[in-house]
């Protein structure tokens, strides 16, 4: 077991599987590094699609139990990120289980629902809402750095949107020595993002594995410009997370309610059946603190300047 660094990473996302597909990779080194790592999720997915008929009657137009399941795929997803030689990471739902519901797209009856977490009071100080909750947790854990998405969700998804807004107010207000408790000082907080360059090169190396018939026969390869990505001179900090990648796909895997995995690991598919790759690198820009660039210009290190 790597002992502890002192470094302490929290990362907030919306539903279960964004953790493992956005930043799975650097939960896994951080973790095998020695870092104190704790990740809150927003909402239990409720609203998700299903990748598979046999999970069909789970979803909310029937049983409406997808939400429970995907609480046992985020802990499994978990357990595999964790460190075979430390302790095994366990899910932290903002305001506990089923406090917030997963608010599906925009548009949709699923918006409306009176527990939707878009639609929450995310921004002010209430009693028990959001805000307080995401506050407490930072105080509590004392993370230096806190991962997030960027302003626009990553894809436009409404609890992604809300999950950035949230925790900008929270590291906001977890300084705020007027807000009732124990100030901290969040030192870094960064949007993870997928860089121009490698969705590039990804793409390409999908459509080469889909012309050798290495990928499943009703996955897609899209278009250059039809998946999300932010240029590469806007990405100010990369994670080499090549050395858990195992990991990592086994997390992806976890969630099998949601995602395939390609036999050879190298791509990932929602239920659209979109392929994309599954990086080797992880890439984040840097909202709030000072870059610390390595050799090559680009940071290399989550905590640098701080540890």
């Amino acid at each position: 077991m790597t002992p502890a660094s002192g470094r302490r990473l929290l990362l907030v996302h919306a539903h279960p599987d964004d953790e493992t597909i956005t930043t799975g990779g650097t939960i896994a080194r951080h973790l095998a590094d020695g870092a104190e790592v704790t990740v809150v999720t927003c909402t239990l997915g409720e609203e998700g699609e299903v990748m598979e008929p046999r999970f069909a009657q789970l979803t909310a137009d029937n049983a409406d139990q997808l939400g429970g399941y995907r609480i046992g795929e985020l802990a499994g997803a978990l357990a595999a990120l964790s460190d075979p030689g430390g302790p095994v990471l366990r899910p932290r739902f903002l305001g506990g289980m089923g406090r917030w519901r997963d608010s599906g797209m925009a548009g949709t009856p699923a918006a409306e629902h009176p527990r939707a977490f878009a639609a929450s009071p995310y921004r002010t100080q209430v009693d028990g809402g959001p805000l307080q909750a995401l506050t407490r947790i930072i105080r509590d854990t004392r993370p230096q750095v806190v991962i997030t998405y960027d302003e626009v969700g990553g894809y436009g998804h409404p609890d992604h949107i809300a999950a950035h807004r949230l925790t900008h107010a929270a590291v906001d207000a977890a300084a705020d020595p007027g807000v009732p408790g124990e100030p901290w000082d969040v030192a870094k907080l960064y949007w993870a993002v997928t860089s121009r360059g490698d969705l590039d090169a990804g793409l390409a190396a999908l459509r080469a594995a889909a012309a050798r018939a290495e990928l499943p026969r009703d996955w897609r390869v899209p278009a250059a410009d039809e998946l999300p990505a932010h240029d590469d001179a806007a990405i100010t900090t990369r994670i080499d997370v090549s050395g858990v990648l195992d990991r990592k796909r086994a997390a992806l895997r976890a969630h099998a309610t949601q995602l395939g995995v390609s036999a050879d690991g190298a791509a990932l598919a929602l239920t659209n059946r979109i392929a994309q790759p599954v990086f080797a690198e992880e890439a984040y820009v840097l909202a709030r603190g000072t870059v610390v660039p390595g050799p090559d210009g680009v940071e290399r290190n989550l905590f640098a300047g701080v540890l």
